[in-house]
C-alpha cells in the first residue's frame, strides 16, 4: 500500500515529536515521583510508626503538632493517600494496560479517587485545625488546592460513570497534576534555591516568594495543561507544536537535574536509612 503524502497533515512530524517528548516527560515524572513517594513512605511514615513524630519537623516546620492529635492525624492521612497516588497515578495513563485490562484500570481508578479524596481531606483537616506554618496566605493557597483536588476527583469519576470518556481523561489529567503538586512544590523550591539562593524565602515561609508558591505549585500547572491539550489538536499549527515540544524538553531536563540533586542530598539518604539524625 502506497501512502499519498500529499494528503498527510503538514505537521505530522511535529505531532510525532510532541508525542515522543511528552512520553519522555511522563516517564521522568513517574520515576521521580516514585522516588519521592518512597522517601515519604520510609521517612515520614516510619517516623510515625516508630513513635518519632518530632522528626516530621526537621525539614518542614510544624508538620507534627504535639498538642493537636487531630491535625497530626490529618497530616498522616495526607501522607498515606499521597504516597498511594504517587505510586499508581501514572499507571492509569498507560493505554495498553487500560485497553487490555479494563477491570484493573477501573479498580485502580477507584483506589486513586479514594486516595485523592483522603489526601485532600487530610490536608484540609490539618489546615482548619492547626494552620500552616506560612500563615493566612499559605492557609488559603493550600486549602484552595485541597478543594480543587476534591472537585477534580469527583469530576473524574463522574464522567467515567457517565461514559463520557474524553471528559473523564481530561479531568484525570487535571487530577494527576494536582496529585503530583507536592512533588512539584519540592522541585520548584529546589530550582529557586539553585538559581537565586532562596531570595524572597524565609525559614517560616512567609516571604514574598513563599506566598507566591502557596498558589504557584498547582495553578500554573493546570493552565499549562490546557495549553498542551490544545497544542496536541490536529488543527494546531506546526510552530505551536514545536514551541510546546521545546518547552517540554526544558522542563524534562530541569526535572532530571533536580531529581538527581534531591536523590543525592535528601531522598536517597532517607530511603537508605542514612540520613542525619
Amino acid at each position: 500500500m502506497t501512502i499519498d503524502r500529499k494528503h498527510l497533515p503538514s505537521n505530522t512530524w511535529a505531532d510525532t515529536l510532541l508525542r515522543r517528548i511528552t512520553t519522555t516527560l511522563v516517564t521522568t515524572i513517574w520515576i521521580s515521583a516514585i522516588i519521592f513517594g518512597l522517601y515519604i513512605l520510609l521517612y515520614y511514615l516510619n517516623s510515625w510508626l516508630g513513635g518519632e513524630l518530632s522528626r516530621w519537623n526537621e525539614g518542614v516546620s510544624e508538620l507534627y503538632a504535639e498538642d493537636d492529635p487531630l491535625a497530626t492525624g490529618g497530616m498522616g492521612i495526607h501522607f498515606i493517600g499521597g504516597t498511594v497516588l504517587l505510586f499508581f497515578g501514572t499507571i492509569q495513563f498507560i493505554e495498553r494496560l487500560r485497553l487490555r485490562y479494563p477491570v484493573i484500570h477501573r479498580w485502580l481508578g477507584r483506589i486513586y479517587i479514594a486516595s485523592s479524596l483522603a489526601t485532600a481531606i487530610g490536608g484540609l483537616l490539618y489546615i482548619f485545625t492547626h494552620g500552616t506554618v506560612g500563615g493566612t496566605v499559605m492557609d488559603v493557597g493550600f486549602a484552595l488546592y485541597g478543594l480543587v483536588m476534591m472537585v477534580a476527583a469527583v469530576e473524574t469519576i463522574r464522567h467515567a460513570r457517565a461514559r463520557r470518556y474524553e471528559r473523564h481523561r481530561i479531568w484525570a489529567l487535571r487530577l494527576y497534576l494536582l496529585v503530583i503538586a507536592s512533588w512539584l512544590y519540592r522541585m520548584e523550591y529546589g530550582f529557586w534555591y539553585l538559581f537565586t539562593g532562596g531570595a524572597g524565602s524565609t525559614p517560616n515561609l512567609i516571604g514574598p516568594f513563599d506566598q507566591v508558591m502557596a498558589f504557584f505549585f498547582y495553578i500554573p500547572n493546570l493552565l499549562l495543561l490546557e495549553f498542551f491539550l490544545r497544542a496536541k489538536e490536529p488543527r494546531t499549527s506546526t510552530p505551536i507544536k514545536v514551541f510546546a515540544s521545546v518547552m517540554l524538553v526544558i522542563i524534562t531536563g530541569g526535572l532530571v537535574i533536580m531529581t538527581l540533586g534531591f536523590m543525592a542530598q535528601e531522598w536517597g539518604p532517607a530511603i537508605a536509612g542514612t540520613e542525619t539524625q
